[in-house]
């Protein structure tokens, strides 16, 4: 059985929560340093070069939030490690490839790979019960089963926040107590990396710390962006919207009889008319993924349950280029998979991951009130 990711209560200022995070989250910091660091030196790219780019970057996060700086200065406290390590799992990619060293920068690029995922929403009006419910696979490296962590952050001045996110990491899928729910996936276009832009993780923080659904869309939508990005943005009253992002743009994609589906490439025609998405060639397998969970629940519009979604997400077909992700080598030969697939209901306010879910099918709950996680397996098909 895949191991369950460890819930992490934080609470208070930005820079003593932040050192409580990396207390509590320490060992899971430190692999997955050790994993991005060990690919970096595999690269020729040293300390001195990764603590350079990262105070380049540092004024682009600032100017989007200070608190950020604090938090990960925390972070970096708690854990015993330097800032530098903390900066560059909130933004490995956007800090790595826009350094000032053309020449590393066009390294980095051509070393890249593609952070896959499936994301889809029930609004209330198709599911059985009449509640929302927000999904998610994340397909990425299979090792990052071991360092992914929930959060359950509480918010004096903001709503509290249910996030799953690296170990590390500020955010990455999870929704808050005003009921508005994020997941993100991949998308590549000719336009990027030729502006530097607010690192991903910290748009979608910014999206879990508003109470209003319409600030939480407008930091999806306005804030410049170092490299194209999907954001799906829902609220537990029935509203979602599938943003897809290039880094000076962004273009809208709505459900469709009250069900979104969406992968790894561009899908809206304004989009295609104005850019090259340029991802398919290494996730080519995302012309059909979001089809096929389409497909699976169109039928069942009107009654889908969390268990319909979960038993779409856990689609095999074309295995191992499929929805659920067995482990495999990718296109650059490196061990990927579906590392979590994540399944979120914020009327209930859980958030249900397995880990590994082509493995193993048992899901815990987290919830974000008091309550400790629960495991339970899968149901049948």
């Amino acid at each position: 059985m895949a191991e369950a990711c460890p819930l992490i209560e934080l609470a208070g200022p930005p820079f003593e929560r932040g050192r409580d995070y990396g207390r509590k989250a320490r060992p899971r910091i430190i692999k997955g340093i050790s994993h991005y660091s060990g690919q970096l030196a595999a690269m020729s790219v040293d300390a001195g070069q990764i603590h350079r780019l990262v105070r380049d970057y540092l004024p682009v996060i600032e100017g989007f939030e200070p608190a950020y700086i604090e938090e990960m200065r925390g972070i970096a406290d708690g854990a015993g490690v330097d800032f530098d390590s903390i900066a560059l799992l909130n933004a490995r990619t956007e800090i790595l490839k826009l350094g000032q060293r053309p020449d590393l920068r066009r390294k980095l690029m051509t070393a890249d790979e593609p952070d896959g995922c499936t994301g889809v929403v029930v609004l209330p009006g198709a599911s059985r019960d009449g509640t929302l419910i927000h999904a998610q696979n994340w397909d990425w490296k299979m090792e990052c089963a071991e360092t992914a962590v929930v959060l359950r952050i509480r918010n004096d001045e903001g709503p509290d926040i249910l996030t799953f996110t690296e170990a590390g990491g500020l955010a990455r899928s999870g929704f808050n107590s005003a009921g508005i729910v994020i997941t993100a996936n991949y998308l590549e276009s000719d336009r990027d990396y030729c502006q530097i832009g607010v690192p991903l993780a910290l748009i979608r923080r910014k999206v879990l710390e508003q109470t209003q659904l319409a600030l939480a869309m407008r930091a999806v939508y306005v804030t410049p962006k170092s490299a194209a990005n999907n954001m799906i943005v829902s609220h537990k009253d029935g509203v979602a919207i599938d943003f897809e992002c290039a880094p000076d743009e962004t273009f809208q994609v709505h459900p469709q009889q009250g069900l979104l589906a969406h992968a790894n490439h561009f899908v809206s025609p304004v989009a295609l008319s104005k850019l090259k998405d340029t991802g398919i060639v290494n996730t080519p397998d995302s012309l059909y993924r979001d089809i096929r969970v389409r497909d699976l629940l169109a039928p069942q519009i009107g009654a889908i349950t969390p268990d319909a979604v979960k038993s779409a997400l856990f689609d095999d077909f074309q295995a191992p280029w499929s929805v659920c992700r067995p482990p495999r080598p990718n296109l650059t030969s490196n061990l990927s998979a579906t590392v979590a697939m994540i399944v979120m209901q914020p009327t209930q306010g859980t958030m249900d991951v397995a880990m590994l879910p082509a493995l193993d099918r048992t899901f815990t709950t987290y919830r974000l009130d008091r309550a400790e996680p629960t495991m339970r397996a899968a149901a049948s098909d």
